[in-house]
């Protein structure tokens, strides 16, 4: 689309840094109710402007020709505000409670040609508002397109220059506002010459009628009257489809690999038994299968300060999205607004840190890693650096096309601040605790010297076919649930159904564990004791699955398009899928551990 003009130099009051860390956030909608006498004034905000299929791309609502007063002020907004794209400004309306108002003109103007396409083209693109009154948000289109016929054709676009004004109250409270052109015509925009103005009277009108409804989250009808979707409902499909999915591979662990094992163990020890009386040389002729690797299964792997990090940091994530999730079923967020998720996320993330860091340095020291301040850089890096890199790209292309997601210098500092001051020392904390609570490697089994020679591999034993099954399984365990939650955080629905989320996040992570179990043991059985890295990647796939899948969303599931929503979407996306590779990666590993441990544990040897 075409670089709207910026408006006129702006500036937002900050919430103290305290309030952050205390993650403290309010969005519209959420902070206390104001009491009004009759003939308060009531202010309006206005907000933001963009096109109804890119959330993301939002403008500033003075961007486009209409009715500003001459000096804008613009209102305190809170960290989740901002980073919701929130700018609200102070408005030309003249509201007063329980007064109701009959088309007062608002202001005259006169457009250039210039002005005029700017909002043709806005209203081609769907361009709808948002006002803000007593922290209710009200939402409706700039203008009206009209598309008819093809032979004649017909293309009319019209601006709605009379808005009317629906605030419902109860006592001293406003319970509910919405604005509506129900009964207005629009204003025609076509047919003018390029050096011919356009002569306009904006006007609007306001009704108060007295409610019932004591609270704003008893009413049925959302905050917007209905302009977005409704809130999902429960979508049996996706539960019904996880518990089956879940339930065959607990059942297949279970029963047959644990089946397969107990075999396994009987023979092997049967075996061990009937050759008590042989030389330790011996030992492995004759022998095949996992056992004969006993030496080889607990041989450090190579990049081991990498995969310590990625363990600390996917550990991390996983205790910030339990964390999230727990919030989301106390009710600590407001479903129709992502800001204070976004406050909750960031404050989350700072504090967590001190997991990553503990959780790395402890295993890379019991795996005899010596360069524990090294350990210490790539964990903090692992995550920040990609994060930071892809926030500058779609911050600069919003930045660029003048839109608002853009966050100002002044919050772009502050949460550096905070990740100085908070995250990054909090992660060299928890490498001091983990370095010094370090205790010598667990291994059952002696490794030897030398290695042993890994024979040949099949091809569906290979690192492709494994990451294959080990991140399509875990994803089509969540696929239909997934698509609930894109559309959620890149549409217009609300998602309510935390208790559902939490129950899917669950099995998730119980479905990545049992592949990572079932795939390790297919490889220890091919002699094949290089199960470190490999368990990492075979479930840690599943993020790649949930890029392709973002993919498949953006081309056939949504109407997003434009650079700027383009560049946020799959820049986005991309950090998404390499936060669930970290995620699942760790509990794979830790799992295929755990379940190494048991099985050699369980082997009698010398």
């Amino acid at each position: 689309m075409t670089v709207l003009r910026h408006p006129r130099s702006w500036s937002c009051q900050w919430l103290p840094i305290v309030i952050l860390l205390l993650g403290i956030d309010h969005g519209p909608g959420v902070q206390g109710v104001t009491h009004y006498k009759a003939g308060d004034p009531v202010v309006l905000y206005v907000n933001k402007v963009g096109p109804y299929h890119n959330p993301q791309e939002t403008y500033h609502y003075y961007q486009l020709p209409v009715c500003c007063p001459e000096k804008i002020r613009h209102k305190s907004l809170s960290l989740g505000e901002v980073l919701d794209g929130d700018r609200m400004a102070e408005s030309l309306y003249k509201i007063r409670f329980r007064e109701n108002v009959e088309k007062r003109v608002l202001c005259h103007m006169q457009l250039s040609s210039a002005q005029v396409e700017q909002l043709r083209q806005a209203i081609e693109e769907l361009y709808y508002f948002e006002f803000v009154v007593d922290d209710l948000p009200i939402r409706g289109f700039v203008g009206y397109m009209e598309e008819s016929g093809f032979l004649p054709h017909s293309h009319k676009i019209g601006l709605w220059t009379h808005l009317d004004f629906h605030l419902e109250f109860h006592g001293d409270r406003i319970i509910f506002a919405n604005v509506s052109v129900r009964d207005v015509k629009p204003h025609s925009l076509d047919g003018l010459r390029s050096d011919e103005l356009l002569g306009l009277t904006h006007t609007y009108s306001v009704r108060w009628s007295e409610t019932s409804v004591e609270h704003r989250n008893d009413r049925r009808r959302g905050d917007d009257g209905g302009f977005f979707p409704r809130t999902l409902e429960i979508h049996w499909l996706s539960i019904i489809n996880s518990m089956v999915l879940v339930f065959l591979l607990v059942g297949f662990v279970a029963v047959i690999l644990m089946r397969v094992l107990r075999n396994d163990l009987a023979r092997y020890n049967l075996d061990e038994e009937t050759s008590s009386g042989g030389s330790g040389d011996d030992f492995d002729q004759g022998d095949n299968g996992w056992k004969i690797i006993h030496t080889d299964v607990f041989r450090f792997p190579p990049y081991r300060g990498l995969l310590c990090a990625v363990l600390g940091v996917g550990s991390q994530f996983l205790a910030l999205g339990t964390g999230i999730i727990v919030m989301a079923l106390l009710g600590m967020f407001n479903v129709h607004r992502h800001g204070a998720i976004n406050s909750a996320a960031i404050l989350l993330y700072a504090l967590t840190c001190c997991i990553s860091g503990y959780v790395s340095s402890h295993f890379y020291r019991q795996i005899g890693g010596e360069r524990w301040v090294w350990n210490i850089i790539l964990t903090t890096s692992l995550f920040s650096v990609p994060f930071f890199l892809t926030w500058s790209v779609v911050n600069s292309v919003h930045w660029a096309n003048g839109s608002t997601q853009a966050l100002p210098a002044t919050t772009i500092l502050l949460l550096l601040t905070v990740w100085l001051l908070v995250g990054f020392p909090l992660t060299v904390i928890g490498g001091i605790f983990g370095k010094n609570n370090a205790n010598p490697f667990d291994a059952p089994c002696r490794t030897k010297n030398i290695a042993r020679e890994i024979p040949p591999q099949p091809w569906y034993k290979s690192t492709v076919i494994h990451m294959t099954v080990g991140g399509f399984l875990p994803f089509s365990a969540i696929s239909v649930e997934l698509y609930y939650i894109f559309a959620t955080v890149w549409g217009r629905e609300q998602y309510t159904l935390y208790g559902i989320l939490f129950f899917v996040f669950a099995i998730l992570l119980s479905v990545g564990a049992c592949i990572s179990i079932a795939l390790t043991y297919f490889q220890l059985s091919g002699e094949d004791y290089r199960w470190w890295w490999r368990s990492v990647l075979s479930v840690g796939s599943t993020g790649l699955f949930i890029f392709l899948y973002s993919v498949f969303y953006y081309a056939r599931r949504s109407n997003m398009s434009g650079a700027v929503q383009t560049v946020e979407f799959f820049g986005y996306s991309l950090l998404t899928g390499y936060v669930f590779f970290l995620m699942l990666g760790t509990i794979s590993f830790f799992s295929s551990l755990k379940f190494i441990r048991y099985i050699y544990v369980n082997l009698k040897m010398d």
